[in-house]
C-alpha cells in the first residue's frame, strides 16, 4: 500500500497482479514534480546484459496521469519509449498503466499463474530527475506467493527498496511458488529460487553452487555483494541466463539438468553470472557508464564483459572439483575446432565485434563475417593469460588483470582499454599495445599447440574424416530449409544459400536429414542437390568436402617437463594430471 505522503526525492511503484492467466498486471508510480512544465516518462530501450535495443515499450497500454488534485494531465508520446506530460503545478504525480508481460526467453518480463518475473527495465518508467531517487517497489500478488530479490526488503515480505532506478533496473524480482533454499559461505547469505518442474536435483544444485562460490577468491580480493539470489527457471522454450549486480537468473528447458553434459551446462552458466558480478557489474567498459537506457552503449570491450567471463567460468568448475580435467580440455578442444573452420575468424577482431554487438547477426553474415565476443572473447583471453604469465615468469596471470580492475574500479565502475594495458605492463614491464593491436584490434591469431605445449598438453586431431558439406539446416516436412552456410565450403561454392529448401538428394526425395544423409558418402565425391528458392525448382552440383569424423582431444603429454608443470599450475591453478596412455 502506498504512503498517503511522498518523502522528498522518492518514487514509489506499485505493480498489482491483476490476471495473471492472461498476462496482465497495473502499475502505479508515484513521484513529486519540482517544477511545472513538460516532464517525460520514459521506459528503457533496452536491459543490462542484452546490448541489443528491444521493443519494451510494447507491453505499456492505458496510460494515464494525474496531479496531487487528481486532476488529468494531458499527455502525447513522442517516442516509442517516451510519454510527455504537462504539468501545471508542481506537487505528487501519479502515473498508471496497464503491462502486458507474456516474454520470457529474453528475461524481461512473464507473468502467468503460477509465478512473476519483473525486470524492471521493461515494467517501470522512470524521468530524469527519478532516475537518481530512492524508490520503493509494493507488490500485491495472490496470496500463496512469495517475493524475493536481489534488493533490500522492505517494511513486509513483498516490497523492495532500493538506492535508485538503477540499483531497480538490475535488480529483478521473482514472485510466485517455488522452492526455496538457502546457504552461506566467507560470510555471505546466498540464495536459490526454483520455479518449475524437471529432472534436477534441488539439493544436489545447492551443494555444487557453495562449491562453486567458494572460488570467487582465487580472482578477486573482495566481493561487491552481500547477499546474493539464483534465480533459477525450469521451463519450456526458454533458455539462457542474465547477470545483474547481486543476483542472476537463469533459464533452462525443464528436462535439461539430468545428463552429466546438460548438468555441467548449468554449472557453467551458473559460473559465468556469478563472474558477471565483478565483471561488468562491479567494473565495466567506460562507455558504458552510466547506461544510456534508450540508445546503444558502444564499446570495443564487450570482449572482456562477456569472453573473459566465458574465459573463468570452467576454471572455477575445475577448482572447485566439479569439472574433470578431461571435461575442461574437451571443452577448450570443441572451442578451437570452431574456430579453425570459422570463416569470420579471417574479418573481424573481437574489438570490432564488440562494437557491433548491437546489431543483430543472423544468417550468413554470423560467423562468415565476424566473430562472436563470448568464444573468441574467451580465446583472445586466452591468449592474454598466455602473454601474462610467459612474460612475467609466471608471476602473473589474467587473473592479477581482473583481481586490479576490481580493487581500482570497484567504486567507479569505469574502465578504459588504456587501463587494461597499463596493468599489464606493471605486471610484465612490457608494453601490451603491440599484442593488444595485433591480437584485439586485429582478427585474432591462435597459435593453439603452443600454447598448449607450455603447459603440458597437446591437441590431437583424429585422422578419420566423414563427408563435410558445410551447411546447417531444419528437416521438416520433407525438405531441408537452410538457415547457414559456411563461406568457400563446399556448399557455398556449389552455390547453396540461405533459405534454400532441399528436397531431394541424387533425384531421390529427402526423407531424413541432410546431414545424417551425408554418412552415407565420402569426401570428393559429388552429388546433385534438388533445392526450391523462392519457389522455383534449381538443381546444383556440390563436390563434397572433408572434416574429421571427431573432434579433436587435449591431454597432457606422456613426460611433462617440469616447466610444463609448472605453467599448467599457473595457469589453470590446479595439477596436471599424468596421461592415461603414452603415444
Amino acid at each position: 500500500m502506498f504512503q498517503v505522503w511522498l518523502v522528498h526525492a522518492e518514487t514509489q511503484y506499485q505493480i498489482t497482479i491483476t490476471q495473471p492467466e492472461h498476462h496482465l498486471a497495473d502499475i502505479e508510480m508515484r513521484f513529486v514534480a519540482e517544477r511545472a512544465g513538460p516532464l517525460q516518462l520514459k521506459l528503457p530501450a533496452w536491459r543490462s546484459g542484452k546490448y541489443q535495443i528491444m521493443d519494451l515499450a510494447s507491453g505499456v497500454r492505458l496510460f494515464r496521469a494525474t496531479d496531487s488534485n487528481n486532476q488529468q494531465l494531458t499527455f502525447d508520446k513522442i517516442e516509442k519509449s517516451i510519454w510527455e506530460l504537462q504539468v501545471h503545478t508542481p506537487g505528487v504525480i501519479t502515473i498508471k498503466y496497464q503491462i502486458y508481460a507474456n516474454e520470457l526467453a529474453q528475461r524481461t518480463r512473464h507473468i502467468d499463474d503460477s509465478h512473476a518475473y519483473i525486470n524492471a527495465s521493461a515494467y517501470l518508467m522512470y524521468t530524469d530527475q527519478t532516475r537518481h531517487q530512492p524508490v520503493s517497489v509494493q507488490l500485491k500478488v495472490p496470496t500463496a506467493w512469495r517475493s524475493t530479490s536481489g534488493m533490500q526488503r522492505g517494511e513486509n515480505p513483498h516490497q523492495f527498496l532500493a538506492a535508485d532506478y538503477d540499483v531497480l533496473a538490475d535488480s529483478p524480482i521473482e514472485t510466485g511458488i517455488h522452492q526455496f533454499y538457502n546457504f552461506e559461505a566467507d560470510g555471505r547469505s546466498y540464495e536459490v529460487v526454483i520455479w518449475g518442474e524437471g529432472n534436477y536435483d534441488p539439493k544436489q544444485m545447492v551443494t555444487d553452487l557453495q562449491k562453486l562460490v567458494a572460488q570467487a577468491p582465487t580472482i578477486w580480493q573482495g566481493y561487491p555483494y552481500q547477499h546474493y539470489l539464483f534465480i533459477i527457471h525450469a521451463t519450456h522454450g526458454a533458455r539462457g541466463a542474465t547477470e545483474h549486480l547481486n543476483s542472476t537468473v537463469i533459464q533452462r528447458e525443464r528436462f535439461s539438468f539430468g545428463s552429466r553434459e546438460h548438468y555441467l551446462q548449468f554449472l557453467s552458466t551458473a559460473a559465468h553470472e556469478l563472474i558477471h558480478t565483478w565483471n561488468v557489474k562491479a567494473y565495466r567498459p567506460s562507455e558504458l557508464v552510466p547506461y544510456d537506457y534508450l540508445q546503444p552503449n558502444y564499446s570495443k570491450l564487450l570482449w572482456i564483459s562477456e569472453g573473459s567471463t566465458s574465459y573463468f567460468q570452467n576454471q572455477l568448475l575445475l577448482r572447485a572439483g566439479l569439472m574433470t580435467h578431461a571435461e575442461f580440455y574437451a571443452d577448450l578442444a570443441k572451442r578451437l575446432d570452431k574456430f579453425d573452420r570459422l570463416p569470420g575468424a579471417h574479418v573481424q577482431s573481437v574489438a570490432q565485434s564488440s562494437f557491433d554487438n548491437w546489431i543483430s547477426l543472423n544468417g550468413d553474415h554470423a560467423d562468415n563475417f565476424s566473430v562472436n565476443i563470448y568464444s573468441e572473447g574467451y580465446l583472445v583471453s586466452w591468449l592474454l593469460d598466455h602473454y601474462l604469465l610467459s612474460h612475467s615468469g609466471l608471476k602473473a596471470s589474467y587473473r592479477d588483470i581482473h583481481r586490479q580492475l576490481y580493487q581500482r574500479f570497484g567504486k567507479t565502475t569505469a574502465f578504459t582499454a588504456k587501463d587494461v594495458q597499463s596493468i599489464a605492463q606493471e605486471l610484465t614491464g612490457k608494453s601490451l599495445l603491440p599484442w593488444w593491436q595485433q591480437q584485439v584490434d586485429s582478427p585474432p591469431k591462435v597459435d593453439s599447440d603452443k600454447r598448449l605445449a607450455a603447459a603440458g598438453l597437446e591437441r590431437v586431431v583424429v585422422k578419420e574424416q566423414q563427408a563435410w558439406l558445410g551447411l546447417t539446416g531444419e528437416f521438416k516436412n520433407g525438405s531441408d530449409k537452410i538457415s547457414k552456410v559456411e563461406r568457400n565450403s563446399p556448399a557455398w561454392k556449389g552455390g547453396v544459400t540461405i533459405d534454400d529448401e532441399i528436397v531431394a538428394l541424387n533425384q531421390l526425395q529427402l526423407k531424413a536429414s541432410l546431414l545424417d544423409r551425408m554418412k552415407d558418402f565420402k569426401p570428393g565425391q559429388t552429388i546433385e542437390l534438388s533445392l526450391f528458392r523462392e519457389g522455383r525448382l534449381q538443381h546444383k552440383k556440390v563436390v563434397l568436402g572433408a572434416l574429421p569424423a571427431k573432434p579433436s582431444q587435449i591431454s597432457p603429454v606422456a613426460k611433462p617437463t617440469t616447466a610444463q608443470r609448472k605453467f599448467h599450475q599457473a595457469w589453470l591453478g590446479v595439477e596436471l594430471e599424468k596421461a592415461k596412455f603414452s603415444r
